[in-house]
């Protein structure tokens, strides 16, 4: 079942739990004269995903599927969104185009850089390259300046079937989260480099009053603390040096 709820005018948070896993799998819908999608989700997930969408526009009139980087749950479904609207394009940062997803796609991506801008209607957004943050070279974030919405991909994951938006710290869960990860077969999932704090910072200075998170509850409030705060986590709990 998709859970639906909307965390910021026209920006819906679609939520699929997975008891298994005990973790929330986070798809977000800007509805807009150019509706966007983002996180493609899982091919497995795709019929739920296009039903929940159904509630809110049409599917076919998805005109923008953007993601963070090149993994299953941000964007294994892509070809399925892409043959269900023929209007839509794959949006991913420059790296991810080059080196994965032009090859992966039914249809060419939309490179971003941090000087691009995607308008959909009301909203203007811009891709933040992130290498290795949450993972991955090609990784990156997108923001959207309207109304300050940043959308984390991995970062500040944390388990359960948690609330849909929170105002409460999230570094607490997000730290357990890590530590849990790193006792599995998963470990080192999220790498700490010497680059990590000045990407975090680089963030932080956007000032995001809305941290959509893929995993976990989305964060209403002071989104550059969190960041701010994040570097330090992550170092504690991967920097191996």
């Amino acid at each position: 079942m998709t859970i639906i709820d909307e965390i910021a005018p026209d920006l819906f948070r679609l939520s699929i739990y997975v008891p298994e896993l005990d973790m929330q799998f986070n798809h977000f819908l800007v509805r807009d004269e150019d509706p966007l999608l983002v996180h493609a989700g899982l091919r497995a997930m795709f019929p739920a995903l296009r039903e929940a969408v159904a509630t809110l526009i049409d599917p076919a009139e998805i005109r923008y599927i953007a993601w963070s980087h090149f993994e299953s749950d941000e964007c294994g479904a892509l070809n399925e969104w892409l043959q269900l609207s023929e209007r839509a394009e794959p949006v991913c940062t420059l790296v991810g185009k080059i080196v994965s997803v032009d090859d992966f796609s039914a249809r060419p991506a939309r490179g971003m850089t941090d000087e691009d801008v995607l308008s959909t209607g009301k909203y203007r957004y811009r891709f933040y390259r992130s290498p290795h943050i949450p993972h991955g070279w090609d990784a990156g974030v997108l923001f959207e300046e309207t109304r300050k919405t940043l959308f984390c991909s991995d970062l500040f994951h944390h388990f359960g079937d948690v609330a849909a938006v929170t105002s409460s710290d999230l570094i607490g869960p997000t730290q357990k989260a890590m530590q849990q990860m790193q006792q599995g077969p998963l470990a080192g999932y999220m790498p700490y480099t010497r680059q990590t704090e000045g990407v975090l910072r680089s963030l932080a200075d956007l000032k995001p009053e809305t941290l959509a998170v893929m995993h976990g509850s989305s964060f209403l409030g002071a989104g550059d603390r969190l960041l701010t705060d994040l570097a330090g986590v992550i170092k504690e709990t991967f920097d191996e040096a």
